[in-house]
């Protein structure tokens, strides 16, 4: 039990995928100038994470270790995140079509981000168990939510402050992403 609690905390504040791998920026940016959208984004992380981590690491040592296809690694796993996407999409769609059309592009883009993908690699190549890759993409995808909603609080904050012309926009956003990945980097000596 507590091998599982140091491996949420670590994935979740020590090497959190967003802020000290700096993987998935994309929506990270994209999704977080509101606090609804940003929420939404982290739901759907969360589920598409989880599930990717746990069938990529049954495909990878039920079938691709077993009939020696390690080599399609990255294309099986990105066919499973792809498939996880498209049934997040539907129930998305059918379901609350608010946040459907909230999320916009940035939903498909889920497919492609590089932290759904990286913690499924991340998860192989550590050579965790079942059970460990269950709790570490968990940790993960909390990690990844918890920066996207802090995110998207400041960001809702400097849309009341007055800001500079030349750091309006994108500038101040990612001088406000440097200072809370930075507040991460406090965490490092924890675990």
């Amino acid at each position: 039990m507590g091998d599982y609690v140091v491996i949420l905390i670590t994935t979740i504040f020590v090497q959190n995928i967003l802020l000290a791998q700096f993987l998935g920026n994309c929506p990270f940016l994209g999704t977080s100038k509101k606090m609804e959208t940003a929420v939404g984004m982290a739901m759907a992380v969360v589920f598409v994470l989880v599930m990717a981590g746990v069938i990529t690491w049954m495909v990878y040592y039920w079938i691709l270790v077993p009939f020696e296809l390690k080599y399609l690694k990255t294309i099986a796993f990105i066919l499973v995140i792809a498939s996880l996407v498209q049934f997040v999409e539907m129930f998305l769609k059918k379901s609350i079509p608010a946040l459907y059309a909230g999320l916009g592009i940035f939903l498909p883009l889920i497919t492609t981000n590089c932290a759904v993908f990286g913690a499924c690699i991340l998860n192989i190549n550590k050579e965790l168990n079942f059970q460990k890759a269950l709790v570490t993409s968990f940790g993960y995808a909390v990690g990844f939510g918890l920066a996207l909603i802090l995110f998207a609080g400041v960001r809702e904050r400097i849309l009341l402050a007055r800001v500079p012309k030349p750091l309006q926009d994108t500038s101040i956003a990612l001088v406000t992403a440097g200072v809370l990945s930075l507040t991460f980097f406090a965490f490092k000596g924890i675990v």
